[in-house]
């Protein structure tokens, strides 16, 4: 899914026999095999956010394998939780975004992945092995990833870096902050020197009070057609995703910019993990293999405006420019100090508390 379109918002083995995977050299582009046996069939399941897997990517797959790709969208981790809770959604393979991977292992929903299966994982950038919400990448495979920080409108505001830009009066009824609990909370959280991933009762209390006051300046809450408002002038500035329609708007007006703030913003991730009970595992780790070469991670890029979590697939981009566009490839030094963000566990309910008196104010 675009995250321009949709909120995003927080909210389970067998084993089976694989007798042939194939093998794709690490950086390489070698050839995809399915395997025909009992766990690897030549059909494959894909539970995924509307858009981030491109259609050429899926004809390639299949050219390729044989294996015939499905391919059913979601609107929110939660949406395609619920299909998993059931226990029988007849999935290969998901994905979830970051948080929501360490959901899905603490309710036994999708399985570990066995590496020996698995070529490509050095071509990840090192902000994606590792990652702290996955340590090994034991559950899931980052695919592509994202930011959120806020954009500006030049021709109202000359210049502009930091959160508190959302909180100033001046452009009251032109600012706009994303109608999502969790991205408001990252603004205030951090404008008020905390951590986006605080889950301190006081610290929550404090970015509670900090949106509170915010609320009277604002036009709204919109996770929708912000950078449209932003690119008619219409907003000043207004926190936003990076993605597809925000790079598209910074692309095509000069007087918008994107902007990870200067108290760090923070990083999301949409990877794809194997769901417990899952049919076709050797075609799923068929296509992870597949999505893993540079030069398929690139169309995530080329053919998706979405920045791939693949750093080899870099030099593979047809589309230069978008590696210069901060609305779809960060700078690294922007994001020094963005943070994950994390599953809060059961300080949700302090978020929710605060959301609510927000809202009512």
């Amino acid at each position: 899914m675009s995250r321009t379109t949709v909120s995003r918002t927080l909210l389970a083995t067998s084993v089976l026999t694989v007798t042939a995977l194939l093998a794709t050299a690490c950086g390489g582009s070698g050839s995809t095999t399915a395997a025909t046996s009992s766990g690897g069939g030549k059909n494959l399941h894909v539970y995924a956010w509307a858009g981030e897997i491109p259609d050429t990517v899926i004809k390639g797959f299949e050219k390729e394998t044989g294996i015939k790709v499905t391919v059913d969208t979601f609107d929110s981790n939660e949406t395609m939780t619920a299909k998993l809770s059931t226990g029988a959604s007849g999935y290969d393979l998901v994905e979830p975004s970051q948080y929501t991977v360490q959901q899905l292992i603490g309710q036994q929903l999708i399985q570990p992945l066995d590496h020996a299966k698995i070529e490509g994982l050095d071509n990840l950038a090192a902000k994606f092995r590792d990652p702290s919400y996955d340590k090994g990448n034991k559950y899931s495979v980052p695919w592509i990833w994202g930011t959120t920080g806020f954009a500006y409108n030049d021709t109202c505001i000359k210049s502009a870096t930091s959160w508190k830009t959302l909180f100033d009066s001046a452009h009251k009824g032109k600012l706009y902050m994303l109608d999502n609990m969790l991205a408001a909370y990252i603004a205030g959280l951090q404008v008020t020197g905390h951590r986006a991933t605080s889950t301190d009762k006081g610290e929550i209390a404090e970015a509670t009070a900090a949106l509170e006051k915010q609320k009277k300046i604002l036009a709204g809450y919109n996770s929708t057609n912000y950078p449209q408002l932003l690119s008619s002038g219409q907003a000043c500035a207004a926190e936003a995703w990076s993605g597809t329609a925000m790079a598209k708007v910074v692309q095509s007006n000069k007087n918008v910019h994107y902007v990870i703030p200067s108290e760090g913003g923070s990083i999301w991730t949409d990877g794809l993990a194997v769901p417990k009970g899952a049919k076709n595992v050797t075609s799923a780790y068929a296509f992870i293999n597949y999505l893993l070469r540079p030069e398929v991670a690139a169309q995530a890029t080329d053919d998706g405006s979405s920045a791939s979590a693949n750093q080899a697939a870099r030099e593979h981009i047809k589309d230069k420019a978008a590696l210069d566009n901060p609305a779809i490839y960060a700078p690294d030094a922007a994001i020094a100090k963005a943070d994950f963000l994390l599953d809060p566990g059961t300080a949700m309910q302090y978020f929710q508390q605060g959301w609510t008196k927000v809202k009512a104010s």
